[in-house]
């Protein structure tokens, strides 16, 4: 994030604080790990990383919050939030028909410390959702994953410039149901390493979002040698035995969410990978009145 949206972001929560309105960072209000043994609800368990980064960066905790309210307006779906990188009972993931992890990734990965946990989830067909850093993965990681999600950002290779994308055309899928080609600015990782080598030969996988990044944000030396070349920074995947799975790397920036397109195309992806119909129109995801600015991670300045 630039200093002057860091800026932005800081004025507008001191701001509502000084006028009384609702305190920016109070996340008490956000029920965590409320679970269902209703079977006929569709659990989608949502994970939101730690704290990272700056102010408006990473607010894993408040976007996930966001999908949360999304998610509920969609009628027969139960969302259940955990946060701080795992659940404090992995009970919740029983019975779960997608799973969405939104948080820091390679190293501190969370995820990376249970795939023996996660693997039943993924045998028995539940969704796999990875938003933004959590697409990164350590190669011995990855390497488990590729098969879950078709692909993984791998260092190696793939690179995370901040650049404006311009998505002018979407695929026809359920994901880009009632989403209109938008342009946005954000962290777009590109050039991820993919289950067959490329996109076209790893069999089950759509790109979604793709668009052409300025030559000089190709940081790798993969990604140089293909100048000019559009670049994938969304994709569907479906794995074998109606297993499904999205991977999706913006969200750095917060205040994305507020794109109807944006928020759209991600509310539908988790449907999807959840085996819920998706709307023609796509799905509900009206945007509460302050929302963007609530349920933030107190960061330093």
């Amino acid at each position: 994030m630039t200093s002057l949206l860091r800026a932005a972001v800081l004025a507008v929560v001191t701001c509502a604080a000084a006028h009384g309105a609702v305190d920016p960072y109070d996340q008490s209000q956000v029920p965590l790990e409320v679970d269902t043994h209703d079977a006929s609800l569709t659990k989608i368990v949502v994970v939101a990383g730690h704290a990272s980064h700056g102010p408006g960066e990473h607010e894993f905790f408040a976007g996930s919050a966001l999908l949360m309210d999304m998610l509920k307006q969609t009628p027969g779906v139960f969302p259940v939030l955990a946060h701080d990188g795992w659940p404090k009972d992995e009970k919740i993931f029983t019975g779960a028909k997608s799973v969405v992890f939104y948080m820091d990734g390679r190293v501190g990965h969370p995820v990376g410390k249970h795939l023996d946990l996660l693997k039943p989830l993924i045998d028995a067909g539940v969704g796999w959702v990875n938003l933004h850093y959590a697409v990164d993965y350590t190669k011995q990681d990855g390497a488990t994953v590729i098969d879950w999600m078709g692909g993984f950002y791998d260092a190696e290779i793939s690179i995370n410039p901040h650049w404006k994308a311009d998505f002018t055309a979407l695929p026809e899928h359920p994901v880009t149901r009632g989403v209109k080609p938008f342009a946005i600015a954000d962290e777009w990782y590109y050039n991820m390493r993919w289950k067959g080598g490329t996109p076209e030969a790893t069999k089950g996988l759509t790109p979604i979002l793709t668009a052409t990044p300025p030559d000089a944000t190709r940081g790798t030396a993969d990604a140089k040698s293909h100048p000019g070349r559009p670049e994938i920074t969304a994709w569907a995947y479906e794995r074998e035995h109606d297993g499904r799975a999205f991977g999706f790397t913006g969200a750095h920036t917060h205040t994305n969410w507020a794109n109807d397109d944006f928020r759209r195309l991600v509310v539908n992806a988790i449907l999807w990978t959840a085996h819920v119909e998706v709307p023609a129109t796509g799905a509900p995801c009206v945007l509460a009145e302050g929302a963007i600015e609530r349920n933030l991670d107190k960061k330093k300045k």
